[in-house]
């Protein structure tokens, strides 16, 4: 075809249908009118709960999803959350063992302080109370190292107490701490007297690797001693005051054979368990560094420069007629 024959006009109107702008507005208007219409007579209800159930299942199916991953994230929140209370509750539980431990220990702190004190009131010597801060480091030896030393008057020598007895001797005086011996210790001695039947003897140490006790030694084959008889201080050697308990006898043995018996004594104290204990001061005419080397003569033997000749025969040094 040639191409000036070719049509370069618009089409007419109704070929081209109505333009954007027409079909927007025309549409708005039913728009409008239909919802001014459902809203005053309520045509559309019907149409609304056919399409409503029409389309619930693809609705439950869609949501499924979404369900699941929220009772998913709400499982473990929820775990994460007992987790959490059960180890808060862990935590609390042992804060609360640890208050009833320390609870515990403050009463058993608190009877032995007042055990002490109840002793100091019985004891007119003038005393000071003290802890015991560790063992000795010898193993073969039965000693405590306290809290007090030259620095607060404590002298060598000076008797111990806890709250129920005698339990040993200062025997070595730091400035700021001092070192005791205890009763069980083998080279500790003191001397006691049997409460029921008023006989004095020697108490020596005796530990151990299976005994922590007292023996009882020149204790004659005849003498009346019994299992059970308390043993107390007889104050003769001028360092523990008399009266104060030491032991209770746990063990008598007598053979034909021998000249002494063997009694074993259990002490009254707990020298393996001692935290507080009340230092005596010594008498002021007790020399220091009294000590358990230094223990006393048997009872009923004078030393021989203080024993006395008879009569008509003249004294000699040494005691010997």
């Amino acid at each position: 075809m040639p191409l000036g024959t070719l049509d370069r006009t618009p089409p007419p109107f109704f070929k081209q249908g109505p333009s954007a702008l027409s079909k927007l507005t025309v549409l708005s208007a039913v728009a409008i009118a239909l919802m001014v219409v459902d809203a005053r007579l309520r045509l559309a209800e019907p149409v609304r709960s056919g399409v409503a159930t029409v389309i619930y299942p693809l609705q439950w199916l869609v949501m499924q999803p979404v369900k699941g991953a929220t009772v998913v994230g709400a499982y473990f929140t929820s775990l994460q959350k007992a987790q959490d209370q059960q180890n808060q509750a862990s935590e609390a539980l042992a804060r609360q063992a640890m208050r009833a431990a320390q609870v515990e220990l403050l009463a058993l702190e608190n009877q032995r302080l007042r055990e002490l004190l109840g002793m100091q009131q019985r004891v007119e010597t003038t005393s000071q109370g003290a802890q015991v801060l560790y063992d000795a480091g010898d193993p073969y030896t039965r000693k405590v190292v306290i809290d007090r030393g030259m620095t607060q008057g404590v002298q060598s020598g000076a008797p111990v107490l806890d709250g129920t007895g005698v339990l040993g001797q200062v025997t070595r005086v730091y400035p700021l701490g001092a070192e005791v011996t205890l009763l069980t210790d083998r080279s500790q001695a003191i001397s006691v007297l049997n409460t029921r039947t008023g006989t004095r003897s020697l108490a020596y140490g005796m530990a151990g690797a299976g005994a922590a006790g007292l023996e009882l030694r020149f204790t004659a084959t005849h003498a009346d001693i019994e299992v059970g008889d308390l043993l107390s201080t007889s104050g003769v050697d001028g360092v523990y005051p008399a009266g104060l308990p030491v032991g209770r006898v746990t063990k008598v043995e007598r053979e034909t054979s021998a000249a002494f018996a063997r009694v074993e004594a259990e002490p009254v104290s707990n020298p393996l368990a001692a935290q507080h204990v009340l230092v005596l001061q010594l008498p002021a005419d007790t020399p220091q560094g009294t000590g358990p080397e230094r223990a006393p003569a048997k009872e009923g033997v004078e030393p021989k420069a203080t024993r006395r000749a008879g009569p008509g025969r003249p004294s000699q040094p040494g005691g010997r007629p």
